[in-house]
């Protein structure tokens, strides 16, 4: 497999030699200082280029980069420009992947009014590209809850439980499920991100998919998180159900302690109550 320090050079010796690219910068987790660095990390890179049309005649150019397992163009059609921005998301047969994006020199100024945080300038031939800040994880840091974003949570929760509780009445397993690792999950999964960020007073971030969270919950929680996961099975969707009420109560009981608000435990007990009749088929 090819270092980092390999790829790096692939990447910035390619952008050198080629007079069409005039600048790079690199996003994403191999410019986080606070991200864990291992093999599996994708090199998210920009080159800033003259023009696109002949990267686009030459199609076999990124052949360069490795020996590929698959490559996808995300754009309507094979080779299409759109926005004057073409993709090239490449993973290669010895593990690394490249996400590269061609970016127009007259795109650089706008995209950088708002360039995310995870940003590292790594050549610039011209001096296009404006001085950013240290490249940090700011911009995906868990935001402070409003009164508001916590009542809405809440009741997202206790409002999309029934439904699962329907789709399992009427015997629809898919349809449970789908409700359960879809609305239901994401609002237990918000109330989780903000539990863990007070202790960091709201500058962390869980990362994509609250995938840091294995590090930040205690272990009970953490092994609580992970018994609401059912398979695809009636009875073990109805206990997932009960944990995750059980887990949300006790999550979002201490944020609102901590945060000052106020839990509405009359809107959770009428939704348990209920979940109670239709799973014993009393309604």
């Amino acid at each position: 497999m090819r270092t980092e320090s390999e790829m790096m050079e692939l990447i910035l010796s390619t952008a050198r030699e080629d007079e069409r690219i005039r600048a790079v910068w690199m996003n994403g987790s191999r410019v986080n200082p606070n991200a864990k660095r291992d093999i599996m990390q994708d090199y998210d890179v920009v080159y800033v280029v003259k023009e696109i049309n002949s990267f686009q005649q030459e199609v076999n150019w990124v052949d360069r980069f490795g020996e590929r397992v698959i490559m996808q163009i995300p754009n309507p059609s094979p080779w299409q420009v759109e926005n004057n921005v073409v993709t090239y998301l490449m993973q290669f047969k010895d593990v690394n992947r490249i996400d590269l994006h061609l970016v127009p020199v007259e795109k650089v100024t706008d995209m950088m009014k708002t360039a995310e945080s995870l940003t590292e300038v790594l050549l610039d031939k011209d001096g296009v590209i404006p001085k950013l800040p240290p490249a940090s994880d700011r911009d995906y840091y868990v935001s402070r809850p409003s009164v508001s974003d916590f009542n809405h949570t809440c009741n997202e929760f206790w409002w999309v439980m029934p439904y699962v509780a329907k789709g399992l009445w009427r015997g629809e397993v898919l349809y449970a499920k789908g409700i359960l690792e879809g609305p239901l999950r994401n609002a237990l999964m918000q109330m989780l991100d903000w539990s863990v960020a007070i202790d960091y007073d709201f500058k962390i971030s869980t990362g994509k998919f609250s995938k840091e969270l294995h590090a930040l919950l205690d272990q009970t929680t953490w092994n609580r998180l992970l018994d609401t996961f059912p398979t695809a099975h009636k009875n073990s969707i109805w206990q997932a159900l009960e944990i995750m009420g059980d887990l949300f109560h006790d999550v979002a009981k201490t944020c609102a302690q901590r945060l000052g608000f106020n839990y509405n435990e009359e809107e959770e007990q009428s939704v348990r109550q209920y979940m109670k009749r239709v799973k014993n088929n009393e309604i």
